[in-house]
């Protein structure tokens, strides 16, 4: 697996890259400026066995850039490879901090919107974890939709209240509305991100619903050469200001746009409206910004992508072990692209779920945290710095003293 910028698009590839629409804003002509060529073309689905996982399919990462909306997209992805299942493992509910922060945002949207005896419909609900404590903290109905859901899998109260639909959204789930939507890390997993957005707003017509929606920060991948954050299934990237123009455009007023899970995840929350608005919030960032920081990004990757290439073919060398905490997306990302599977022998992770199943074009197996008590590793390397103290607190109960690295 290779990695490289692209400083030069292959000719035979310019005039479909000169061709490309944006499916943000409609906008024709796309500037390629970053790409991983031959990653798995998913990265939570969980493999039965490492020959599996070895064999998945793959596909190219060529990110591309909107200068008139400052909308980012993979040009090469191919929407045949969106198939979210069962075994679609993103559960992130099993993480003490994650589920401080859930609890958080949930009891602020139900008193801002006074989510109570209200219905939730949930975009791209996951295994449900979200909606059902959105409807047990104020005893709301609610729809989730999304093909990976579970019934059954997450115990609640409100479990009798919530009917989970296992589907892609689209115009026929137009009938569920509700007193609120929301949809949390989907819209990054869609390239035709207009459509859907205008697909949710016609759905809800003349009424006043609120949207909320929460995706990756692309901002924090540019300025913070976040590689790790990149991969297939995230075929969309947003900014403050790419997000935003596009809710304006398809009919909503944005009345709240904001970061939070240490500047991580960015959010906007949204009301339709009949006319088109045109009020600009004050995080956006204007296009010349967004610009700068792509080009932030292009000089500087590589020195990033070199020096963590040299760290572990130097933990290799000392024969040190070294393993990594967090199987999911960015352990993929941070592997395929260095291309230096094998200079990782283990990956744990704290979901159970993950367990003895293997990481698709990685081929490792997931091991239980307790697998760190025997094998007494040199360095964890941590795929997301939010979790270093609750990580550090398992190591030192489970007797394990290792260096953490923080990705």
């Amino acid at each position: 697996m290779t990695q490289q910028l692209s400083t030069t698009v292959e000719q035979e590839k310019g005039k479909s890259l000169a061709d490309s629409v944006c499916p943000n804003c409609g906008h024709k002509g796309l500037s390629p400026f970053y790409e991983v060529r031959n990653v798995p073309v998913h990265s939570c689905l969980m493999m039965d066995s490492p020959e599996k996982a070895i064999d998945f399919p793959s596909g190219d990462v060529v990110l591309g850039f909107c200068d008139h909306c400052g909308f980012i997209t993979n040009i090469e992805f191919d929407r045949k490879w969106s198939a979210y299942a069962p075994n679609y493992e993103d559960q992130q509910s099993f993480s003490p901090t994650f589920n401080k922060f859930a609890l958080d945002l949930a009891n602020r949207l139900i008193e801002k919107y006074d989510l109570r005896n209200k219905s939730i419909v949930e975009i791209g609900c996951s295994k449900g974890d979200f909606l059902l404590l959105l409807c047990e903290l104020g005893n709301n109905s609610g729809v989730g939709i999304d093909p990976s859901v579970v019934p059954g899998r997450v115990k609640s109260e409100a479990a009798n209240r919530v009917t989970f639909i296992q589907d892609y959204y689209g115009e026929q789930h137009a009938e569920y509305v509700g007193d609120f939507i929301c949809c949390r890390h989907t819209l990054e997993h869609i390239q035709p991100t207009a459509e859907f957005i205008s697909t949710v707003r016609r759905s809800i017509g003349d009424r006043h619903v609120p949207v909320f929606f929460e995706i990756p920060d692309n901002t924090r991948v540019l300025r913070d050469l976040a590689f790790e954050d990149i991969y297939y299934e995230h075929c969309s990237y947003f900014t403050p200001g790419s997000l935003a123009r596009l809710f304006r455009a398809c009919g909503f007023e944005v009345t709240d746009v904001y970061r939070d899970y240490g500047d991580q995840y960015l959010f906007i929350e949204a009301l339709p409206v009949a006319n088109s608005s045109d009020k600009v919030h004050p995080l956006e960032e204007t296009l010349e910004q967004m610009a700068e920081d792509v080009k932030y990004f292009t000089s500087n990757i590589n020195n990033k992508l070199e020096s963590w290439k040299n760290y572990l073919e130097k933990m290799q060398t000392e024969n040190k072990k070294v393993v990594v905490w967090g199987s999911g997306s960015k352990c993929v990302a941070f592997l395929t692209t260095l291309d230096t599977i094998d200079k990782i022998q283990y990956v744990v992770d704290i979901n159970p779920h993950r367990h003895g199943k293997f990481i698709p074009g990685v081929g490792k197996e997931i091991m239980p945290p307790e697998f760190l008590k025997e094998y007494q590793p040199d360095k964890v390397i941590v795929m997301n710095s939010i979790y270093c103290p609750e990580i550090q607190k398992m190591l030192d109960e489970m007797g394990v003293t290792t260096e953490v690295v923080p990705l």
